[in-house]
């Protein structure tokens, strides 16, 4: 049995601790949900809290922390550029912005949310700048490629300690994630449940009837044990603690084995290279 627990920290290559799982708060605009859903989140032992620009609830997180009313140090807050905000000068300022919005003097964590042909290396000199005066700890990617990171590579002065991915049962990126780990690069999964879209799976059904959990709580063991971190988004006060609940119990080497097999390489989102080339994300299904 591991004896790691929600509140369980990854060392990130610069040194600094990320808490392993945390809340994702996509699309929560109802600004006393995501309040409540916060508070929820910390009473269960959730100390990571991951928004971003283009998700205008920024605010709204800087509310629930406030209101969480504990010392700075104890929540590890991550947020993230949008693609209109970046190039150098665009990152300093929206940034200055997303800080008032959070009611904070630095973030845990600054990721560039997608990338983007332009301005592509100024960004990152932005971030690397904010870092250096303080006003972010560490300093990451989202939804970057292995094509991506390296390009990034022959300029950067420090590469991201984080790359954030869709990541869940149908879109295993085994090759992604070992690509991140040769590099030092921590993979976060977002979207770690896939949405909802596995938990009728049968292979997920039986694996959580043998431990008597849910097909939720097999998906984060599984993120848990091959070694992402995980930021599954909840509005529901029982989902959120059932999220957290997922300590107690281990899937054999066969089982983990039975989930990878899940794989299918579809994606729920954006396709990253695409994004990329047109420079901001485009309708999809």
């Amino acid at each position: 049995m591991t004896t790691k627990r929600i509140d369980s920290r990854v060392k990130l290559a610069d040194g600094n601790q990320m808490p392993i799982q945390g809340l994702g708060v996509y699309k929560m605009t109802d600004e006393a949900q995501l309040i409540q859903s916060v508070k929820s989140a910390y009473d269960d032992g959730y100390r990571l809290f991951d928004t971003a620009q283009m998700y205008g609830n920024e605010a709204a997180v800087g509310k629930a922390i406030k209101e969480l009313n504990v010392n700075r140090d104890d929540v590890f807050i991550t947020t993230k550029i949008a693609e209109e905000n970046q190039g150098y000068d665009q990152v300093m300022a929206s940034f200055e912005t997303s800080l008032k919005k959070l009611q904070l003097d630095y973030v845990d964590l600054l990721l560039v949310h997608w990338p983007i042909h332009t301005h592509f290396f100024e960004t990152w000199r932005a971030f690397e700048k904010l870092k250096e005066q303080g006003l972010v700890k560490s300093i990451g990617t989202s939804n970057y490629g292995m094509l991506h990171l390296q390009y990034l590579a022959t300029k950067a002065n420090e590469m991201p300690v984080v790359n954030q991915l869709e990541v869940h049962p149908y879109l295993a990126q085994p090759a992604m994630i070992d690509f991140n780990r040769e590099n030092q690069i921590v993979t976060q999964a977002w979207a770690p449940l896939g949405r909802g879209k596995a938990f009728d799976d049968p292979v997920l059904v039986k694996l959580a009837k043998a431990h008597g959990k849910s097909a939720a709580q097999v998906i984060l063991r599984w993120h848990l044990q091959r070694g992402d971190a995980f930021i599954p988004k909840s509005v529901h006060p029982q989902r959120i603690k059932q999220n957290a609940d997922i300590y107690d119990f281990e899937l054999s080497a066969d089982e983990m084995k039975q989930v990878d097999d899940l794989n299918r390489n579809t994606r729920l989102s954006q396709e990253p290279e695409m994004v990329y080339e047109i420079g901001h994300q485009y309708p999809h299904h």
